[in-house]
């Protein structure tokens, strides 16, 4: 690997690991027991809206259809979102989100408030904001190329 082969590697694991750490912070704040991975569900709808299938959100996620599905059933016993049948395949059903599973979104960023606090005051809220447009770009790239 050359030397901008190793950059690139040395960037995405500067990534992945201030992932694990984020999450970690993340995790130890969220509402009423709420894991990380219904929370990243819960704002990919807030994000992209809901009216999504399983499948195409397991697909957007990159996990198996029954990983979602589990994660799916949790949401649903919570009231975040309801899965009704799907309009034109009976054997599908279609997402949507509930006001409670806005009220929880929204519950969960407010837990992080005294970090991002704490973030912004120690490294300055330009240092993030400047990242920002490129990080948008990185992941559209990856979003749109996933197959390499």
């Amino acid at each position: 690997m050359d030397e901008n082969g190793r950059r690139v590697f040395q960037f995405f694991n500067e990534i992945g690991i201030i992932n694990q750490l984020a999450g970690a912070i993340f995790a130890a704040r969220l509402p009423d027991g709420l894991h990380v991975s219904h929370f990243a569900l819960l704002n990919h709808l807030v994000r992209l809206g809901d009216e999504k299938t399983p499948l195409a959100l397991a697909s957007a996620f990159q996990v198996p259809k029954t990983t979602m599905t589990h994660t799916l059933a949790v949401l649903e016993k919570r009231a975040a979102i309801q899965l009704t049948p799907h309009p034109s395949d009976g054997r599908s059903k279609i997402v949507f989100l509930t006001d409670a599973g806005r009220k929880l979104h929204n519950d969960a960023i407010a837990s992080m408030a005294d970090p991002i606090r704490q973030i912004t005051a120690d490294l300055g809220d330009g240092t993030i904001s400047d990242l920002i447009p490129q990080l948008e770009k990185i992941r559209a790239y990856l979003d749109q190329n996933r197959s390499i």
